[in-house]
């Protein structure tokens, strides 16, 4: 792509929308895609204004946006893991790290939503890191997004496995992690409506999961339902029986580096805005329910079993909702919590395709990558870049089985950053893309949809998020993942270089000047 175009004063005030005309389009035709700030269906037969410069649908509705904001954050992490970070903060420091890292993350979404509904376009991150930082950076973000979720879907496939071992001890791992495979890959190739029902109900299930779970710990914290090992109502003196931070303060900051980590996921709302129905409207809910969401279900769910656990307990041997459901007399605790997880891991392996696939389509309607990985089918699924994502997938669970220790251990460390970086870039994207409106003759007034508090929430999303990559550097057991992400960076930089030298000195056909007779 070219120097970003900044004549946005060009555009018709009644629709503010239409900035993402200055990104060059194109239809399947050929013929320039214009852009609209309306969702009217231009032929009787299309819901897709916005996508007409691309061959996907937009196949998804507000309800299927809100689930997929939650189904890319809710993960294996809460409901495995999250006893093992009480007891490195202790109760009262984890819930502060949730609470800043949800605060966090909502300031980013605030962002995100300006550029979304602004400019709906799949694979948004790249696309405006491209048109409002450089071309050059674009391409860094594309390939540390597409990294962020391929490695995630490696380690995927490989838990539900073995998540399966449980029940059928006896089958080999690997048909289970195949049958996985299968599913998903098959959600994903039959239409983005497949895509968006199947990870509704997958992050359903785990938002009655979690909703269930609250309700019945405070029955048992309030003494209504008995609980093992107490003779009384629990109530919440385990909270800071040993002091607030317990363990003193810097558990605390390492915890809110995991954090952030955990929450990424809620940018796949800018994946999915490209091919959402009504996006003016659906991204902007999806985004203000996601703080309010997050914080009821991450910090909900720590004040309850660190009400009801002792904390030192909390992260000993098995998962804290199955400790708290069997202490308080749920039949099959441990087998409903293994499907809940199952749950969880299928729609983090939805997701993940799905994400991975989109960023591979975009870097291919680009001019990225060849262009041919942008071609879809006739229910608008791109299945060349499907299959690229399932393979840079399969060859993560590779890594993972035959070189854990070096190749899989890198990836991993590069993953974990990568989506802090992703922020940092839309944040700043936010605050140039403002600047240029404002510059051009447009007032924030004509925009659908603005970031509340602009500059200073831009700004605040900016340097929180630049101080949580950073500062990585404090942590000593994450130090290696801050050294791999800087010298991985530096590599998709220079391979951007040499890839415009390469298209320099041996032009494709499309990347010719049209000759005049």
């Amino acid at each position: 792509m070219s120097q970003p175009d900044l004549d946005m004063a060009a555009q018709s005030p009644s629709q503010p929308a239409a900035a993402s005309s200055s990104i060059p389009a194109a239809s399947s035709t050929g013929e320039p895609a214009t852009v609209t700030g309306t969702n009217r269906e231009t032929d009787g037969k299309d819901h897709t204004k916005h996508a007409l410069h691309t061959n996907l649908k937009r196949g998804m509705e507000s309800r299927h946006l809100q689930m997929i904001s939650l189904g890319g954050v809710i993960g294996t992490g809460l409901f495995l893991s999250s006893g093992y970070t009480i007891q490195q903060a202790g109760p009262i420091g984890t819930i502060l790290a949730y609470g800043i890292g949800a605060v966090i993350v909502y300031l980013v979404m605030l962002t995100l939503g300006e550029l979304s509904v602004a400019m709906p376009v799949t694979g948004s991150f790249h696309v405006y890191a491209e048109k409002f930082i450089g071309p050059g950076t674009g391409f860094v973000i594309a390939i540390q997004y597409w990294l962020t979720w391929t490695v995630a879907l490696g380690s995927e496939f490989t838990a539900a496995g073995l998540l399966m071992q449980r029940w059928f001890p006896h089958t080999p791992t690997w048909i289970w992690s195949a049958a996985c495979i299968i599913l998903i890959f098959t959600l994903n190739a039959l239409s983005v409506r497949f895509f968006a029902e199947a990870e509704f109900w997958f992050a359903s299930i785990k938002v009655f999961a979690i909703c269930a779970f609250i309700g019945i710990g405070l029955l048992a914290i309030f003494g209504v339902l008995p609980m093992k090992g107490y003779d009384h109502a629990p109530l919440f003196g385990n909270l800071t029986k040993d002091g607030i931070f317990p363990n003193g303060f810097m558990p605390v900051f390492a915890t809110i580096l995991t954090v952030n980590f955990a929450f990424s996921g809620t940018e796949l709302i800018g994946v999915t805005a490209g091919e959402t129905r009504d996006p003016e409207t659906a991204v902007p809910k999806a985004i203000h329910t996601t703080l309010w969401r997050l914080v009821l279900f991450f910090i909900g769910s720590i004040v309850v079993m660190s009400a009801l656990i002792p904390w030192r307990q909390a992260g000993v041997g098995e998962s804290p909702f199955v400790l708290v459901f069997s202490s308080i007399g749920i039949p099959y605790a441990a087998d409903i919590m293994n499907f809940v997880v199952l749950t969880a891991v299928l729609s983090a392996s939805n997701s993940g395709l799905y994400a991975s696939t989109r960023m591979v389509w975009s870097m291919g309607n680009e001019g990225m990558i060849p262009r041919w990985f942008a071609k879809t089918n006739r229910h608008g699924v791109p299945m060349l870049a499907l299959c690229a994502a399932m393979a840079g997938g399969l060859l993560a669970l590779l890594s993972s089985v035959i070189a854990a220790s070096t190749v899989y251990l890198v990836l991993v460390a590069l993953s974990g950053l990568s989506a802090v970086v992703v922020w940092i870039a839309i944040a700043y994207c936010q605050i140039v893309f403002r600047k240029r409106w404002i510059a051009s003759g447009h007032s924030a007034d004509e925009l659908k949809y603005k970031t509340p508090g602009y500059p200073w929430t831009s700004w605040a999303a900016f340097i929180l998020c630049t101080a949580s990559f950073l500062l990585v550097f404090f942590d000593k057991e994450q130090r290696f993942a801050l050294g791999a992400e800087l010298v991985f960076i530096v590599v998709c930089y220079a391979a951007y270089f040499v890839q415009r030298w390469w298209r320099k000195s041996h032009p494709r056909e499309e990347d010719k000047p049209l000759q005049l007779p």
